[in-house]
């Protein structure tokens, strides 16, 4: 496998704007349960194998059952997510694979009926993000684990 560049070295100050960006989102208005799930769920999607590893970690250090972990990716069929859970993680799927036609209106009224106005906004900024970490470490083929301890996710007790 080619060895790729560091992108943070190579881009130091646009690295720092989007990690600000992306910590200013653990402020907004939707809760971490639902943050974790979402972030899972796009990294899911997009293959980004650094993310997801980071992302389970995370959700494990804030306590998300094991078993909702490995039921993230067959969310329809589980009835281990609520109403509100799933209309998040319908937007995020919506968002990470936007169909040619836009976002279907029932997936729009799905989300609304659960977020209010800032919460979907936010929620957006949410699903944003994640994808742009995604792509970027897809891209540069970052390896899972390489900075759980720079993040705090190696107090997950997963390795």
């Amino acid at each position: 496998m080619t060895q790729r560049i560091d992108y943070q070295k190579q881009s130091p100050e646009l690295f720092r704007k989007f990690v600000e960006f992306s910590l200013a989102l653990k402020q907004s208005s939707i809760e971490t349960s639902i943050r974790d799930l979402v972030d899972i769920r796009a990294s899911q999607i997009n293959g980004c194998a650094f993310c997801l590893d980071m992302h389970v970690k995370e959700a494990t250090i804030h306590g998300e059952r094991p078993l909702r972990l490995h039921h993230v990716a067959t969310w329809r069929e589980s009835t281990l997510f609520s109403t509100r859970e799933r209309a998040a993680l319908a937007w995020t799927e919506a968002l990470t694979q936007i169909p040619a036609q836009g976002v279907p209106d029932d997936v729009y009224e799905r989300v609304r009926s659960q977020l209010s106005e800032k919460e979907l906004s936010d929620l957006t900024f949410l699903v944003m993000s994640i994808n742009a970490w995604n792509r970027v470490n897809v891209g540069f083929r970052v390896v899972p684990g390489t900075y759980d301890k720079a993040f705090g996710v190696d107090k997950s007790g997963l390795s």
